[in-house]
């Protein structure tokens, strides 16, 4: 029996390369995100009969559900959620940044994330299926201009625990990955489109890829069902944990 998986933030980057892995595993495929014409691209690349698009704002519940709810038949029995969509705005320190961008990291990276879990969670339970939240190595190791980012993302990493934790018994798995640098558009979209920061931040690095990950979230849904993987951190070879701050203010004030 082919199953489906729903990928929102599937219109570039890892959720794109997901989609991609998971039709050329045999998977039915839902891909969700904001840019229509990007999801027409990818289901006429993908094949209308392996991938359907449901063009749609995670923050926004009644676009969602009237989404979701129109469903064709074939794509309709959701058997994994991964939960791609997210985002960081701004690198300044908590003093300078942002109100606005912080709490659209929060609708987006904590609201968006449990409400469509909610949504499809007794779909999930009824197919014994499963859930692949994205997290970040930020929700564990803390850098400076990463504060609302980290803090949503280690949401995310105790969310999924927490989902684990609820939902034992009923055959649901729930994974937590947790990427370090991956070079996507993740970095453009932090600096409001700066593409020499983007650059510079990964020139001579060896990032991950995108694909790296889809490769990694395929190979953890296709486990037997009696595996669970709980937490998944992934960093390139280059990148490391970061050292302590200290502050040495001089001895006159």
């Amino acid at each position: 029996m082919t199953r489906t998986v729903l990928i929102t933030g599937a219109t570039a980057g890892i959720g794109e390369a997901a989609a991609e892995r998971f039709v050329a595993a045999g998977w039915h495929v839902v891909v969700t995100g904001r840019r229509e014409s990007r999801l027409r691209a990818l289901v006429e690349r993908l094949g209308p009969d392996r991938a359907h698009g449901a063009a749609f704002d995670v923050r926004d519940a009644a676009a969602r559900d009237a989404a979701l709810d129109a469903l064709p038949a074939p794509f309709a029995a959701i058997d994994l959620l991964v939960n791609n969509a997210g985002l960081a705005l701004g690198t300044r320190p908590a003093q300078e940044s942002d109100l606005g961008q912080w709490q659209t990291m929060v609708e987006t990276n904590i609201g968006a994330v449990i409400a469509l879990t909610h949504k499809l969670l007794p779909g999930l339970i009824a197919r014994r299926g499963g859930i692949i939240n994205l997290s970040s190595v930020a929700a564990t190791y803390p850098y400076s201009g990463g504060n609302v980012y980290g803090a949503t993302k280690a949401f995310v990493t105790q969310f999924s625990l927490g989902l684990r934790a609820d939902l034992h018994g009923t055959g649901v798995r729930v994974t937590s990955i947790e990427p370090g640098m991956v070079e996507t558009e993740f970095t453009l979209v932090r600096t409001g489109g700066d593409q020499a920061a983007s650059d510079a931040l990964y020139q001579g690095a060896v990032p991950m890829t995108a694909d790296d990950i889809a490769a990694t979230l395929l190979w953890v849904a296709e486990l037997p069902p009696h595996l669970n993987i709980n937490r998944l951190e992934l960093m390139p070879v280059n990148q490391s944990f970061a050292g302590f701050q200290v502050a040495r203010p001089s001895a006159t004030g």
